[in-house]
């Protein structure tokens, strides 16, 4: 099975054919993505890039747009003084499934 490291939105992600990852959400539109490789593992077989691997290119399709991710609680708190805020954050997220690494 061919294993794939590959940049989308600035991070780092080890990518298989028909796997599904949980990336930063994606422009808005954006159905097909494309990109080139790292680093790829093809068995016993190695290949670096510098900085992208020649020939080898990564599709994936957006399965879903805008999943939340789980809820961050921040808390700010003053002893003493009665003094609290709580704020809370949750991510969004873009689905998107490996369709082919050629």
């Amino acid at each position: 099975m061919k294993k794939a490291v590959v940049l989308i939105g600035g991070k780092q992600y080890v990518a298989c054919e028909k796997e599904t990852l949980r990336v930063d959400l994606l422009p808005a539109g954006t159905k097909k993505l494309e990109t080139g490789a790292l680093l790829v593992i093809d068995g016993e077989k190695i290949s670096v890039g510098n900085p992208e691997v020649k020939g080898v290119k990564v599709s994936a399709e957006v399965v879903e747009e805008k999943v939340a991710g789980d809820k961050v609680r921040v808390i700010r708190y003053h002893s003493k003084k009665r003094v609290h805020k709580e704020t809370g954050h949750r991510q969004k997220y873009s689905v998107i499934k490996i369709t082919s690494i050629a």
